[in-house]
């Protein structure tokens, strides 16, 4: 059956790389992200290598399951393509590429990942992840010790645990398969995209009901605003809807689109790549498949890390504690340098401090009691005895106090 939708597809350079190592392809039934890895030419080649043998599968399957077999054959085939270049062209050593692919059989969306590169599904106004990155931080998601929002901006986000490469022949591939509706949006894009395009503004954008091309305009945009400091690729694909599928040749994207024009640079000398002991690396990769005892390195630190947030959050409120305690210890010194006249009830008192009350802390405390009684002064004066006399000192609260008893003719 012919997939009835529509598609788009286009990769962007970015803002910070100078080359495209990202490659994208969207056909009849196959549509296909891959992000390529190990360096200027390296990454070039690794995503298009992929795409090159996974566009093939674009076609009519008669059922799910053919589809799926026939993925998972072909990205592992990718796979041997990779190892097979890298032997014919060691300077290439240590590329490799990420792939997120879906083909479209009847009602089905039959998908195959490896990597960080994702698929998303808009539905229902509501926009779902369907991947799950194969990388370091996202096993921290999963194991609770990092939150997703902490994993956004953490600083080994890219380091990948699963990849398309040139060591294994046999990777670890998911595989599987969704049904899909009309008026399904599939969005699928490289870390580009999602690495700096929060899921809401993704969204948004997917709901605003723009044909694919447009949609995947404004969403570079919001990646390019956003600094784009990756190669973005970005394939939408809408099942049925107002937006017919145009039929003809497929759109192929990034450095797959023109596969030949790819330049290797000469090998430099006495640089040792850790991933490929003895073998010369090409220049310096985005991400990289990481060696299970470096995982473990990497894990510790991770726990470093965290033991020093925590041992700076603590100092932190520490020396925030300290400095309430001396802010109040130093207002309260200040109160104690001021004077005014009052009442204990009975006698007209002075007072050290400030009229003012902090809660049930009295700020002021009684500094001489004057021995007039409050009694014999005129009634005026009593009244304003009891809502107190500021004083500038405490030689001006004793002359208030004299001036007090001159106007009851004492002594």
């Amino acid at each position: 059956m012919v997939f009835q939708g529509s598609s788009a597809a286009l990769s962007h350079t970015g803002k910070v790389r100078s080359n495209n190592q990202d490659s994208g392809y969207a056909g009849a039934h196959l549509f296909v992200v891959a992000d390529g890895m190990g360096g200027h030419a390296g990454g070039d080649v690794a995503s298009s290598l992929a795409i090159a043998r996974i566009e093939g599968l674009d076609q009519p399957y008669e059922t799910t399951t053919d589809a799926q077999h026939a993925l998972q054959k072909a990205i592992t085939a990718a796979a041997g393509d990779l190892i097979d270049t890298v032997k014919k062209r060691p300077e290439l050593a240590g590329m490799g590429t990420t792939v997120c692919a879906i083909i479209m059989v009847d009602d089905y969306a039959v998908i195959g990942h490896i990597g960080d590169s994702r698929i998303y599904l808009y539905r229902d106004d509501a926009l779902t992840q369907i991947t799950t990155d194969h990388t370091f931080v996202q096993r921290l998601v999963d194991s609770g010790r990092i939150t997703p929002e902490e994993a956004r901006y953490h600083p080994r986000r890219s380091v990948l645990m699963r990849v398309l490469g040139d060591m294994d022949d046999s990777p670890e591939i998911d595989t599987f398969v969704m049904p899909t509706q009309p008026g399904d949006r599939w969005l699928l894009c490289s870390d580009g995209l999602s690495g700096v395009v929060d899921d809401t503004h993704t969204a948004k954008t997917m709901g605003l009901g723009l044909a694919p091309g447009r949609t995947a305009d404004v969403l570079l945009k919001q990646a390019l605003d956003a600094g784009a400091p990756d190669n973005v690729t970005i394939v939408i694909v809408d099942v049925g809807g107002q937006h017919p599928l145009m039929s003809g040749t497929p759109t192929i994207v990034g450095a797959a689109s023109n596969p030949e024009g790819v330049e290797v640079p000469a090998a430099r000398p006495g640089r040792i790549s850790w991933l490929h002991p003895g073998r010369q690396a090409a220049n310096e990769p985005t991400h990289f498949e990481p060696a299970a005892e470096y995982l473990e390195e990497l894990i510790e630190e991770d726990r470093r890390r965290a033991r020093n947030r925590r041992i700076g959050w603590i100092a932190g409120l520490v020396v925030v504690l300290a400095l309430i305690a001396a802010a109040l210890f130093g207002a309260y010194q200040w109160t104690q340098t001021r004077f005014f006249v009052g009442t204990d009830g009975t006698n007209v008192v002075i007072f050290r401090g400030v009229q003012q009350n902090l809660g049930p802390i009295s700020l002021s405390s009684p500094y001489d009691d004057t021995g007039l009684p409050l009694v014999v002064l005129p009634e005026f004066e009593q009244e304003v005895v009891e809502g107190t006399i500021s004083a500038d000192s405490l030689k001006d609260a004793e002359r208030i106090v004299d001036q007090l008893r001159k106007n009851v003719g004492g002594e």
